[in-house]
């Protein structure tokens, strides 16, 4: 992207909210509150860089999966390789989509075996308040493999009772001219009810997915289903349970050794788990005990659409976690403490059987220092079975100008243990492991300014970070096995700038006008020139986001653009829309996703669907 049109954004932005009409009605909405380890911040006193994608944005973007949705994240790298929410590597600013760790409502569900299933989760979007990014060492907050960020799924707490029926269906109207010569088509249902009362309420979802694919051997088939409970014993005692399954069935194609793989298949089966409670034992001291669970089962076949008893690859994971956080209000400030303890262990037909236990133990304070002077420093002492102790501090700090600005910093560090593929893989003549592998650890500091006046949002940072013992996979000749190593050092520097703006026209018509954009320049220290490497040299270099969304009464509209540009390959941009009609409880959607046809890959050599176009109808009674 040419600096001059970056400057034209920023100009386009700031033109908006100054010619905004004295007459404008200012949108008042409830503010949101970030949960980290035990603080609630509302997102205007936050001191780090965190984009919320919140339900009312959820319910108006062309997306019917978690995967889908992340996509239009300024700062995520959502990375597939299979359409509508098949697989996919996720990744902040520029990191490895091992970096990065997601939480559900503050519990990480970490995959141990491999974070290419970390987001094979049976989450559906509408049952999700809000998606928390956290830009930046998390460590200090959320402990091991949050090295360049966080993302925290929060779902909704039901308020009323129903019932909630969608189909949808859709085609890009091409044939498998290379399979069965069929159209490519894809069709799902998703049910779901709600009972909400007083002291306890509940909701069940439950949904089946089905496709031919887009390209020859890329079909799938998916089901999941989620359940979520919330009682409320009295007004100090509160408990949440969760507990969902998905079971992903898909052609390979291209996925982990193109083109060799051209006849690849993999089902990946997902449960997961979680019981935490909410104790109020006084006015300053609150407590959250959580327990959970995920277990994972990969079942992948090299040669399965021709013989699929040949080039087996078996791999069941287990993790449990059991985590205490606590806060204590003091005279002055507060004070956060936890800890954690979390057993990994993975019996796999081609990387054997493993184990390992982690210790985590944290403390945070914030205080004002000064009148518009907030600090929340704190550290994260870590003990792993296999790599002994580890201590990770960190520092946020932000200072109020006014009413409307405030400049936030942050400095921080943090870690990321390797996979156990990353360690034990023997996928010969794909892909190997290297016991010999380190873990990585990150030195980051960010700096920005926030605004907010009425409609108006402002955020832009700069970032300096730095990797060390950064994790690829190599090779030297392209008759080799990739294999993992430590590469060096990987320096990143790097910008993002982000701004929305809100209208109301008149008391039904409304205009949301939202645009980010990042850069990010990636430099490797140490690296050997004479190998080829998978994963460090495809990070995005260039990334804008925008969606302009239109409503009028019952009737929205929302146009989405994105541009991707990575360190090696082209730009591309990819342009998307939804237009939706709601009569009374029903309604009717029509999604168009890369509606001018753009070719373009994110991971390797597979090209991504052409231009999509989906009809929907939606009932909801909730």
């Amino acid at each position: 992207m040419k600096p001059i049109y970056f400057v034209a954004m920023l100009l386009w932005s700031a033109n908006l909210y100054a010619q905004r009409p004295k007459k404008d009605t200012v949108i008042t909405i409830n503010e949101v509150v970030i949960t980290e380890n035990g603080f609630n911040t509302p997102i205007s006193k936050q001191n780090r860089n965190v984009y919320v994608i919140d339900k009312a944005m959820i319910a108006k973007l062309p997306a019917r999966t978690l995967q889908e949705v992340l996509q239009y994240a300024n700062g995520v790298d959502l990375r597939q390789r299979g359409p509508m929410g098949g697989q996919a590597d996720v990744s902040i600013d520029g990191g490895s989509f091992e970096q990065t760790v997601v939480l559900l409502n503050g519990t990480k569900i970490i995959d141990a075996h491999t974070a290419h299933n970390m987001l094979n989760l049976p989450i559906p979007v509408e049952a999700i308040e809000r998606i928390e990014v956290v830009r930046g060492p998390a460590a200090r907050i959320y402990g091991i493999n949050s090295l360049t960020g966080a993302i925290n799924i929060i779902t909704k707490k039901p308020s009323k009772s129903g019932f909630l029926v969608d189909a949808h269906g859709g085609s890009n109207f091409e044939k498998d001219t290379e399979g069965t010569g069929k159209t490519f088509y894809n069709q799902g249902l998703q049910l779901g009810a709600v009972l909400s009362k007083q002291k306890h309420q509940h909701s069940v979802f439950g949904s089946h997915d089905k496709s031919n694919g887009y390209r020859f051997n890329t079909q799938f088939e998916n089901t999941r289903l989620m359940y979520q409970g919330h009682i409320q014993i009295d007004s100090a005692n509160e408990i949440m349970t969760s507990f969902g399954y998905t079971k992903n069935t898909f052609g390979a194609n291209g996925f982990y050794a193109a083109p060799a793989d051209r006849n690849s298949t993999e089902t990946v089966q997902t449960t997961i788990a979680a019981l935490q409670s909410k104790h109020t034992l006084s006015d300053r001291w609150v407590l959250i005990p959580r327990l959970s669970y995920r277990y994972n089962f990969d079942d992948y076949r090299y040669f399965g659409k021709v013989n699929p008893n040949a080039g087996v690859s078996k791999h069941n994971t287990n993790s449990f976690a059991a985590e205490l956080t606590s806060s204590y209000k003091l005279e002055r400030g507060e004070l956060g403490f936890g800890a954690e303890l979390r057993s990994e262990n993975i019996n796999s037909s081609n990387i054997g059987k493993h184990n390992r236990e982690n210790v985590g133990i944290y403390t945070q304070y914030r205080t004002d220092l000064l009148k518009n002077l907030n600090v929340n420093l704190g550290t994260y002492i870590n003990y792993n079975s296999a790599y002994k102790w580890q201590v990770y501090p960190g520092l946020d700090a932000s200072y109020a100008l006014n009413d409307i600005f405030k400049i936030v910093g942050n400095i921080g560090t943090s870690q990321r243990l390797p996979s156990f593929t990353d360690l034990y893989l023997n996928q010969r003549p794909g892909n190997i492991g290297n016991p010999d592998v380190s873990p990585e650890s990150a030195f980051q500091t960010e700096g920005g300014l926030k605004a907010l006046k009425g409609n108006f949002t402002f955020n832009a940072n700069v970032l300096y970070r730095k990797i060390n013992r950064f994790i690829d996979w190599t090779r030297a000749v392209v008759t080799d096995p990739w294999q993992a190593n430590n590469v060096g050092t990987m320096v990143t520097k790097g910008f993002n700038v982000r701004s929305g703006y809100g209208l109301e026209l008149s008391g039904v018509s409304k205009f949301n006008f939202e645009m980010a954009y990042s850069y990010l320049n990636s430099d490797f220290e140490d690296m050997d020139q004479g190998l080829a490497y998978k994963y460090q040299l495809s990070s995005l270099k260039h990334q804008v986001t925008n969606t302009i969304d239109y409503k009028y009464a019952n009737f929205s509209v929302l146009f989405a653009t994105r541009l991707n540009q990575r360190i090696m390959g082209p730009s591309y941009w990819i342009n998307d829309f939804r237009i939706s009609q709601t009569i009374k409880k029903l309604t009717l959607y029509a999604d168009a996703q890369n509606i001018f046809d753009t070719q373009y890959f994110e991971i390797g050599a597979i090209p991504l669907p052409s231009r999509w176009l989906s009809l929907g109808v939606k009932f909801v009674s909730f």
